[in-house]
C-alpha cells in the first residue's frame, strides 16, 4: 500500500494518490491531472477510482478529466447530484483498490454531500481517513458553503455535530488523518500548519471534538467569527457540481504569446483585465498603465478569486519569462479560464515598441517613520480585521483588501494615501487598483505592518476585556 499526499501550498490543498497492487484511487485531485496520470504510469498501475469528498469550493477538482482520460469511476457520497456521470455512493458502502479498501463514511454538515473515506489496509485494519473539509487538523468546515441548501449554517452545523460523532470520534485513536486542507484555507477558521496528524490527537486539542460539548455550544463555536466566504466560492462549486471545459483546452487557448501590438489591441477591447503577475518590486518600477498586480509569489489563485468578480472575465498575463503556462494553470484551478493570452518579452519588450509604462512608489518602514511624524498622512491598512485588531497603528484607516470595492466610497481619489499590509504583497494589490480607479497619489510601504512595528510609531493593542480590571 503506498499513501502519497501531494499538497499544493498556494491553495492550502491536498489530494492524495493510494495504490495496492497495481490499483490506484485519487481523492479530491487538483484541475490540471497530468501529476496523477503519470505517477500512476510510471509505477505500471491503473487508476481505477477518483473519490470526491465533496463539491469542492475553493478550487475547480480535476476529477472529470482524470476519468475521461483513464476510464476512472467518479465517486461521490451520498445527496450528490451532477450533471456529468458519477458513481453515487452509500453510506458505509466499501470499494476496493487492489488489496486495500475505502469505506464511505457520509458525514454532512461543512456541505450535504460531504464524505469523509475511511482507508482499511491490506491487514483489515482501519488505517486512516481522508476527512475533506469535513475535520481539519484544530478546526471543522465552515458549515454556511452549501449550494442552494434551505438549510441555515446552524442547521449545517448541527448535522456537522451529529456527523463528528456518530462517524469520525468513534474511530481508533491511532488513526491517520489526511485532511483536504490547512493553513491559509479560507474552508475554516483556525486550521494548523500540519497537514498530516493523528486523531487522538485531534480528540484531545481540537475545540470541535471536545467530548463535554454539547450541540448548541458547537453551533456557537463553530459560526463564532466566521467571515462570509469569499464571492468565488459559490462559483467553483457550481462548477465542480456542472462541470467545466477541459483544462487543456483552457492552457492552450490561455499559453499564447503576443506581441506587444497584438497584446495591445486586445487590451483596448472594453472589459478586458491586464494582470500583471510578476513579483512586486517588479510591478513597482515599472508596468502597463491600468494594470492590476496579482503575484505567483503570493497567494495568487485565493487572491484573484476574491478580487475578480467574474470568472468569465477575459485576462490578459505579465508574466514573469517562463511562467505562462504556470500563471494559466493556477487562473484555471479557481475556474478563471478565459485567459487570452501573455506579452512576449514582458515589460522589456513593452517599452522597447515604445509604450508608455507606469510606476508606484515605495517607501522603507523607516522613511515612513519620518513622514508619519513629521506630517499628517493618510494611512490605508488593508490587513484582514483580526490582525487589525491585534495590534495597528494609532488613528488609520482600516479595510481589508477583500472588500476593498465595498469601501471605495471610504476614500477619496483627490487624497495622497501610504498603504500597508502585514508583510508587502497585498498592499501592492491594493495600490494597483487603486491607481487604475484613478487613485495617482498611492505610496506603498515596503515590509508592510512587520517592518513598521519595529520603528518608533505608536501603536494600539487589543487587550481582551477580561483582561482588564
Amino acid at each position: 500500500m503506498k499513501i502519497e499526499q501531494i499538497y499544493t501550498g498556494c491553495l492550502a490543498q491536498g489530494a492524495y494518490y493510494i495504490e495496492s497492487n497495481g490499483e490506484v484511487a485519487i481523492i479530491d485531485p487538483l484541475r490540471e491531472t497530468k501529476v496523477y496520470i503519470e505517477k500512476a504510469k510510471a509505477n505500471k498501475a491503473n487508476i481505477k477510482y477518483v473519490f470526491e469528498t465533496h463539491f469542492h469550493a475553493d478550487f475547480v477538482s480535476g476529477h472529470i478529466d482524470l476519468a475521461k482520460a483513464t476510464g476512472a469511476t467518479i465517486v461521490f457520497g451520498p445527496n450528490a447530484t451532477t450533471n456529468y456521470d458519477i458513481y453515487s455512493a452509500k453510506d458505509n458502502e466499501v470499494f476496493s483498490i487492489g488489496d486495500v479498501k475505502i469505506k464511505v463514511l457520509h458525514t454532512p454538515g461543512h456541505t450535504l454531500e460531504s464524505t469523509t473515506f475511511l482507508l482499511i489496509d491490506e491487514n483489515g485494519k482501519e488505517h486512516a481517513i481522508f476527512s475533506g473539509d469535513t475535520l481539519f487538523l484544530g478546526d471543522v468546515g465552515r458549515p454556511d458553503l452549501a449550494i442552494k441548501s434551505d438549510l441555515t449554517k446552524e442547521d449545517l452545523a448541527g448535522m456537522l455535530f451529529d456527523s463528528l460523532r456518530t462517524k469520525i470520534m468513534p474511530l481508533s485513536d491511532d488513526i491517520i488523518v489526511y485532511p483536504a486542507h490547512g493553513a491559509g484555507s479560507a474552508c475554516g477558521k483556525n486550521l494548523s500548519k500540519e497537514t498530516v496528524g493523528i486523531l487522538g490527537e485531534q480528540k484531545q486539542t481540537n475545540y470541535a471534538l471536545r467530548a463535554d460539548m454539547t450541540k448548541e455550544e458547537f453551533v456557537k463555536e463553530v459560526l463564532d467569527g466566521i467571515a462570509p466566504p469569499p464571492q468565488y466560492f459559490s462559483k467553483n462549486a457550481l462548477m465542480n457540481k456542472s462541470g467545466y471545459a477541459s483544462f487543456e483546452t483552457i492552457l492552450e487557448k490561455g499559453n499564447v504569446p503576443l506581441t506587444p501590438e497584438a497584446f495591445e489591441a486586445i487590451a483596448n477591447k472594453e472589459n478586458v483585465l491586464i494582470l500583471d503577475v510578476r513579483p512586486q518590486k517588479d510591478f513597482l518600477s515599472a508596468h502597463i498603465p491600468n494594470s492590476i498586480f496579482i503575484g505567483l509569489n503570493g497567494s495568487f489563485a485565493p487572491w484573484v478569486g476574491a478580487l475578480i468578480t467574474d470568472l468569465q472575465q477575459p485576462i490578459l498575463l505579465i508574466v514573469p519569462e517562463g511562467k505562462s503556462a504556470e500563471a494559466v494553470t493556477r487562473l484555471s484551478r479557481v475556474g478563471y479560464d478565459n485567459t487570452l493570452g501573455y506579452l512576449e518579452g514582458g515589460i522589456n519588450a513593452w517599452k522597447a515598441s515604445g509604450k508608455e509604462t507606469a510606476s508606484i512608489t515605495s517607501i522603507s518602514a523607516a522613511e515612513f517613520a519620518n513622514r508619519f511624524k513629521k506630517n499628517t498622512l493618510n494611512v490605508l491598512d488593508v490587513r484582514k480585521d483580526g490582525e487589525y485588531k491585534a495590534k495597528h497603528i494609532e488613528s488609520v484607516q482600516h479595510f481589508a483588501l477583500d472588500y476593498i470595492d465595498k469601501n471605495m466610497n471610504e476614500i477619496d481619489a483627490n487624497k495622497a494615501y501610504h498603504i500597508h499590509c502585514a508583510g508587502g504583497y497585498r498592499s501592492v494589490i491594493a495600490a494597483s487598483i487603486l491607481k487604475a480607479r484613478g487613485f495617482h497619489k498611492v505610496t506603498d510601504v515596503a515590509g508592510g505592518f512587520g517592518a513598521i512595528k519595529k520603528t518608533d510609531i505608536p501603536l494600539t493593542e487589543f487587550v481582551c476585556p477580561s483582561t482588564l480590571s
